[in-house]
């Protein structure tokens, strides 16, 4: 999250994520890339509440997590107190942590929220100084060339327990624009069924994202010092191409 006020304060991502099952899916991926960097000092990038650090410190990893939401770095805090989790934006990555790391990872769809091709590359050029020579960066994000050419609007449906017999409904629309901007509208749903009424909105918010395509953040990585390594369409390694459900990108500081 990357603006003047937490907009993801009210919705909890942490109880809409299956994240045992997400991170048994990632974790190969995850080693494999990070197995090869020259130190297990590791930056985690928009680490929202935490999971993929706690696993990376359980695979024998030295994790940071920087996050822009107040929010969400308290909710990691708290789960994992011994941890080291950094409220700041990542285009300021100079000032929140120190070099020598010699990996980061960037997943979750974090990085549409530097809406500015010069914040992104901000952000790519201060990791850069971060990283040790021939330090690796993995980055997920959606696949803003399929959503952006085919006009695409909405997410699929999540629907979680919820607490007293109630569940919760995860809506997730866009407003894709003509720039390649997209208007994501998150929204937070109580269901009770046989209630009146069955479904009350708990929280919705309405946040600009930049969808960047393949081919910039490629040409942003490699501005700013790294060569791209490998591209993927999915967290579990499946080629990528224009119908792809994500862009994941392997790139290695010259």
């Amino acid at each position: 999250m990357e603006s003047g006020r937490d907009r993801y304060g009210r919705i909890s991502y942490r109880n809409l994520i299956a994240w045992p099952e997400r991170l048994k899916r990632e974790e190969p991926l995850l080693r494999r890339v990070l197995e090869s960097a020259p130190s297990r000092r590791v930056l985690d990038l928009g680490c929202g509440t935490g999971e993929h650090a706690r696993l990376l410190a359980s695979l024998g990893f030295e994790t940071t997590g920087v996050d822009a939401s107040p929010s969400q770095v308290e909710t990691a805090r708290e789960a994992d107190p011994g941890g080291r989790y950094i409220q700041g934006s990542l285009t300021a990555l100079a000032d929140l942590v120190e070099p020598g790391y010699g990996g980061a990872l960037c997943v979750g769809n974090t990085l549409p929220h530097l809406t500015e091709e010069d914040d992104l590359r901000r952000c790519f050029g201060s990791l850069a100084g971060r990283l040790l020579p021939g330090g690796v960066f993995l980055l997920q994000i959606l696949n803003y060339d399929r959503i952006l050419d085919r006009g695409e609007r909405t997410f699929p449906v999540l629907v979680r327990p919820g607490e007293d017999g109630t569940e919760t409904v995860f809506l997730r629309l866009m407003t894709p624009h003509a720039d390649g901007r997209v208007t994501f509208t998150p929204a937070n749903l109580c269901w009770r069924p046989g209630a009146e009424p069955p479904l009350e909105l708990v929280s919705a918010e309405e946040v600009q994202l930049r969808g960047w395509r393949r081919v910039e953040v490629e040409a942003l990585l490699r501005d700013a010092g790294f060569d791209v390594r490998e591209t993927f369409g999915t967290m579990t390694g499946e080629p990528w191409s224009q119908t792809s459900a994500d862009l994941v990108v392997v790139a290695q500081r010259r």
